[in-house]
């Protein structure tokens, strides 16, 4: 796996609600070349972890304390990440959260049920409930 970083503000992060563990789309938006002012955006990326998303504070116009997230980092296969770097160059990158459910069923669908127990330098594989 590679960590890829992408930039990513409020507008194309979802609002800073996008945190290191969540899963999101990537999402490709750019001009149609043959209908000028036209642009279409496509999901060129599904369910990727976030492995980090930079965040700072600052202050709004109203004196308001705001976390700012300008990159985040994501979690590719090498294939995925060569799929960005020539994305970026083509148009712009922006997140789309997936629902939190989603994190658990990937989770659980990778998951080992099994156990190795090694006794005696000897590894033997045990189930759950044994």
């Amino acid at each position: 796996m590679r960590a890829v970083s992408i930039g990513s503000d409020v507008k194309s992060g979802a609002g800073g609600f996008i945190l290191p563990n969540a899963r999101v789309e990537v999402l490709l938006t750019r001009p149609v070349q043959r209908q000028k002012g036209s642009f279409e955006s496509r999901t060129i990326l599904s369910n990727v972890r976030v492995l980090a998303v930079d965040q700072t504070y600052g202050q709004t116009k109203d004196n308001k304390a705001a976390v700012i997230g300008k990159t985040a980092t994501l979690e590719l296969t090498p294939d995925q990440a060569e799929l960005i770097a020539e994305a970026a160059r083509s148009g712009v990158l922006s997140l789309s959260l997936r629902p939190l459910a989603d994190n658990y069923s990937v989770a659980a669908s990778t998951l080992n049920t099994g156990i190795s127990v090694i006794r005696y330098g000897v590894a033997r594989a045990s189930q759950a409930g044994e």
